[in-house]
């Protein structure tokens, strides 16, 4: 069973940053392609960023691309380095691992998630 525990959301104004780490409980995971989703109240959960297992590949969706970035380090985290924050932003954020898809059904691991709030 592989754990995932997301950490850094919390109360940003827009125009700001956030980095989300995404930590895992198995040496194993660095061969697992990553993922971060986001999900706002009332919405359905949405695809943010991936990355593959070794780092190489990226791709994100339109509504981040070029204000965030996903990365891993040499040992069990994923990062989501997060700037220019709106406040359409907002959002759980969920890291999740097994997939390298925009497809939430791809991941068979996630997170319980970290709140991000941007406001006005």
């Amino acid at each position: 069973q592989v754990q995932l525990v997301e950490s850094g959301g919390g109360l940003v104004q827009a125009g700001g940053s956030l980095r989300l780490s995404c930590a895992t409980s198995r040496r194993s995971v660095r061969t697992y392609d990553m993922g971060w989703f986001r999900q706002a109240p009332g919405k359905e959960r949405e695809f943010v960023a991936a990355i593959n297992w070794s780092g190489a590949n990226t791709y994100y969706s339109d509504s981040v691309k070029g204000r965030f970035t996903i990365s891993r380090d040499n040992a069990k985290t994923v990062y989501l380095q997060m700037n220019s924050l709106k406040p359409e932003d907002t959002a759980v954020y969920y890291c999740a691992a097994g997939g390298y898809s925009s497809d939430y059904g791809d991941y068979p691991y996630w997170g319980r998630g970290t709140q991000v709030t941007v406001s006005s």
